[in-house]
């Protein structure tokens, strides 16, 4: 238990899923916190990857980190991996919902099973972590989530995913207010993170210069963003002076989305 509600313990852990790829936002995220003092638990498809991982920012940052392979679309999967990494961690006191999956498929040729396979991921998965870890946060009365949306859900896509993704990826954004408010009452805050272009492989592979160049003309900023610019705002966001901050969506988009 946290010594005083709302307070960070001495030892903390952050829960990241989808933090494997080499390329990917997870992956940058884990490194981002693990550099920054946070002991991590990594979820990711593929357990041994996870394991590996683990072992390599343990080396590097010598911080608590471990690894359970989970597939965020299964409840119970995801359950069993907050378990098994609650048992191995200090005091989870973040959680970065990351995983997802792109989906370039048009509207109208979009089948129930892309549907609910995007869907499931994208907004079940990011559910079924919340929910979990929720449990332990309100034990303890202190917790930081936060989700990653998509400026795709803000502009109504115009992005490399179609609808299905946009739709998953606005439930996001309710997702995040509504727990905002729910969990509020126990100082754990809720907030995501919007998107804009980001260099990985989410965008239909590695982004050559002409691409680059062709989406750097929609934003404010003279370049596409990296993972680093993600990971830097999700370590802002549950960092403990930002206790006042629930309920908001960050575009971290270079200007792409203006309200």
């Amino acid at each position: 238990m946290s010594a005083t509600a709302g307070t960070f313990p001495a030892e903390r852990t952050a829960i990241i899923t989808g933090a494997v790829s080499e390329r990917g936002i997870g992956r940058a995220t884990v490194n981002y916190l693990a550099e920054n003092g946070w002991n991590i638990g990594i979820i990711d498809l593929d357990d041994a990857a996870c394991k590996s991982v683990a072992a390599a920012v343990s080396a590097e940052f010598g911080v608590k980190a471990y690894g359970v392979g989970a597939n965020v679309g299964d409840e119970s999967s995801v359950r069993n991996a907050i378990d098994e990494l609650e048992a191995q961690l200090p005091q989870i006191v973040a959680l970065a919902n990351v995983a997802g999956v792109s989906s370039p498929v048009g509207y109208l040729e979009v089948t129930a099973d892309e549907w609910n396979r995007v869907l499931n991921i994208n907004l079940n998965g990011v559910h079924y972590a919340t929910r979990r870890v929720a449990e332990s946060m309100v034990k303890n009365r202190v917790g930081r989530i936060v989700n990653i949306s998509s400026v795709s859900a803000q502009r109504g896509g115009g992005t490399f995913s179609k609808t299905a993704y946009s739709v998953a990826k606005a439930g996001v954004i309710g997702l995040t207010r509504s727990t905002a408010r729910e969990l509020g009452p126990y100082d754990i805050t809720v907030n995501a993170i919007s998107p804009g272009p980001i260099d990985t492989d989410i965008m239909g592979g590695t982004l050559s210069q002409d691409r680059k160049d062709e989406l750097v003309k929609d934003l404010v900023v003279n370049r596409v963003g990296s993972t680093r610019d993600i990971a830097a705002a999700i370590h802002f966001l549950i960092s403990e002076d930002t206790g006042y901050i629930s309920g908001q969506t960050l575009n971290v988009d270079g200007g792409l989305y203006m309200h």
